[in-house]
């Protein structure tokens, strides 16, 4: 079947919006009122734009030639291929009365995935179409758009609208369908949702291992800076440091130690821990337990006021022996998030 002298095909330069797509120029005809269209699903919206199509553009000389030419070809014209995000894709035009079968009076228009495009990329695609026809009465494109994703894969290759437009409208110019002596201009819109590649799993562990740890403070009445930080451990198969203000902060100040554990990696999530301080003559430990997400202004877990200052000094409560105060860890249980 030869078509080249009827149809013309190519990709559109949307930048170049004041020019009709293919090279066409419009008709100066007035608008005729349209017929009612059957109702559309609620997954499909029916408008109209100036923007030309911004994946491929097929306009033919004459609609009515091709619509006699076809029937040879099961009553379709195919595009040539073109490539929308890594893949190749064809375009398909019905032009013809109840072809494919239940389509009724109109023309349908299709996108079809190609087969080689799957084999090598066996994944799903997930595309948004948008099919539109040039109408020169109003200088703009009458689009028909399915407003959810399309999955195409190795069983399921295409995808269109099988009611798209009466096939009334391009039997009179009046219409604006049919300009310049027969013509019509078709496009398609392709937007490939690109997979997602980042993602994270969230989970919650228990039964953790090594989940204590010590850490002793020595000199304890002279020391002078704020705070101090442990050195970093391991439990649960993640990193946590101990962090202690020795005369308090925030609420606590003066009157207080301040105690936290917090994240090596200062991951924000939920913990639940017992902190203590540890009575070393007695076993009379305090102890107070951590339970949710991070409360603290370093993205930590603890309190404020964890043990008065005068309980520490008192020597007869055994938590100051030899100036060396004991503080311990129990992590009992964490979420924990994943980036993959």
């Amino acid at each position: 079947m030869e078509t080249e002298a009827i149809v013309e095909e190519g990709f559109l330069d949307v930048e170049n919006s004041g020019r009709l797509p293919c090279h066409s120029s419009g008709s100066g005809s007035v608008s005729v009122p349209a017929r009612s269209h059957q109702k559309l699903s609620d997954t499909i919206r029916q408008e109209s734009r100036a923007r030309p199509p911004t994946s491929y553009c097929v306009k033919i000389q004459s609609f009515a030639t091709l619509s006699k030419l076809v029937k040879d070809n099961g009553d379709m014209y195919e595009s040539r291929p073109f490539s929308v995000g890594g893949y190749n894709w064809t375009f398909l035009i019905y032009p013809n009365e109840n072809k494919p079968q239940g389509s009724g009076g109109y023309v349908s228009l299709y996108v079809r995935i190609d087969n080689s495009s799957l084999i090598a990329n066996p994944e799903d695609v997930y595309a948004e179409i948008t099919f539109l026809v040039y109408k020169s009465t109003i200088d703009k494109y009458h689009i028909l758009k399915e407003t959810k994703a399309q999955r195409f894969h190795l069983f399921r290759q295409q995808w269109g609208q099988l009611n798209f437009l009466e096939i009334g409208y391009f039997l009179d110019p009046g219409h604006g369908f049919i300009f310049n002596g027969g013509q019509s201009v078709f496009g398609v819109d392709i937007f490939v949702a690109k997979p997602f590649e980042n993602w994270e799993v969230f989970s919650y562990e228990q039964n953790i291992r090594d989940p204590i740890f010590d850490w002793r403070l020595n000199n304890f009445s002279t020391l002078d800076r704020d705070s101090y930080t442990s050195g970093s451990f391991s439990s649960g198969g993640r990193n946590w440091v101990l962090k202690v203000y020795p005369n308090g902060v925030g609420s606590g100040t003066d009157n207080s130690l301040s105690l936290f554990l917090l994240s090596a990696s200062n991951e924000r999530g939920y913990v639940e821990a017992k902190l203590r301080v540890i009575d070393q003559s007695r076993s009379n430990h305090v102890e107070k337990q951590v339970r949710g997400w991070p409360n603290a202004t370093e993205n930590g877990w603890g309190f404020e006021k964890f043990i008065p200052l005068a309980d520490i000094k008192d020597t007869s409560k055994g938590f100051l022996v030899n100036d060396s105060l004991k503080l311990q860890i129990e992590i009992l249980s964490f979420s924990k998030t994943d980036s993959l």
